[in-house]
């Protein structure tokens, strides 16, 4: 029985029968097609010994490519069979609480035989469903890879430093860089993680902070997470995002109506009104902040 690991190794045994079998073919045919496959590209994709098989540099890599390779085949193919039904879609991609509903509507009333899905953007994706061609419009936050795409601006975002309750900045009012000088920052620098959720349950139980968007801390509000305006933090520029091909059909027209109607409702938030959060003094004259989602709701206000 073959075993596998973390890394992407597995040890020797059924795994190639396995492999084969999903493919239906013989064993020994799939290690020789393996190995003319090597020589046409003329490097190896496996290491092998006599007691693991395990991907080579080269390999992981192809396997990363073949893997958008087949996203790219199977969307082009569901567009094919859309065109050929006479199907009209629009794919709108968003990144966390982003919010392209009040598009939506205005769109549909001039464009009622477009069908609009929309698509929520993992972190580490951003620019990529644009350009594998799973979305035909992305809702998203600088930075991200914008060559070949044209990005259209709708507004900025406060950040916010997300802390737990128990920190000792947590009854602060507000922050600046220097107050987080020394303290963990979660970013995709030092830490990955695979969602917000995981995220936040990181900073709950003290590994670190984290500095979010205005709307991300209105979003996921938690009793034991505090979220504290940083006067100095650079403001996070939002915008719409299109391939520079798609220059027919329904994107322009949604590029044009989303970008009135989201830069109405984008309303930048500044760091004055944030700040304007200032928790009440009590008895003793000391002032405090109550966390979590009342934390978050005195921030939007």
């Amino acid at each position: 029985m073959a075993t596998h690991r973390r890394d992407g190794s597995s040890r020797t045994g059924s795994c190639g029968g396995r492999a084969a079998q999903a493919l239906f073919i013989a064993q020994p045919v799939l290690s020789r097609q393996i190995r003319a496959f090597e020589q046409e590209l003329g490097c190896l994709l496996f290491t092998r010994t006599m007691r693991s098989v395990e991907l080579t540099p080269a390999g992981r890599q192809l396997y990363d490519e073949a893997r958008r390779i087949t996203t790219v085949v199977d969307t082009a193919l569901r567009r094919v069979h859309e065109a050929d039904r006479g199907e009209q879609r629009l794919v709108i991609a968003f990144s966390p609480a982003l919010h392209v509903s009040d598009a939506i509507p205005a769109f549909t009333a001039s464009h009622p035989k477009v069908q609009i899905d929309v698509f929520p953007l993992r972190w580490w994706e951003q620019d990529a469903p644009l350009r594998d061609g799973r979305a035909h419009v992305g809702y998203l936050r600088h930075p991200f890879d914008d060559s070949g795409l044209r990005t259209v601006p709708i507004g900025h975002e406060t950040k916010v430093a997300c802390l737990p309750v128990t920190h000792p900045l947590a009854d602060r009012h507000t922050l600046t860089s220097a107050d987080l000088d020394g303290e963990p920052i979660l970013d995709v620098r030092t830490r990955r993680t695979s969602s917000l959720e995981e995220k936040f349950e990181l900073i709950a139980s003290g590994q670190g902070l984290a500095l979010v968007p205005l709307s991300v801390a209105g979003s996921y509000s938690r009793p034991d997470l505090v979220y504290l305006p940083v006067t100095d933090a650079l403001p996070v520029e939002t915008c719409l995002a299109a391939p520079e091909s798609s220059c027919a059909g329904p994107v322009p027209d949604f590029l044009d109506i989303a970008t009135a109607t989201l830069r109405r409702h984008s309303g930048d938030t500044e760091l004055e009104e944030a700040g304007a959060a200032s928790p009440a003094a009590d008895g003793n004259g000391r002032q405090g902040r109550k966390p979590g989602a009342r934390a978050v709701h005195t921030l939007t206000e």
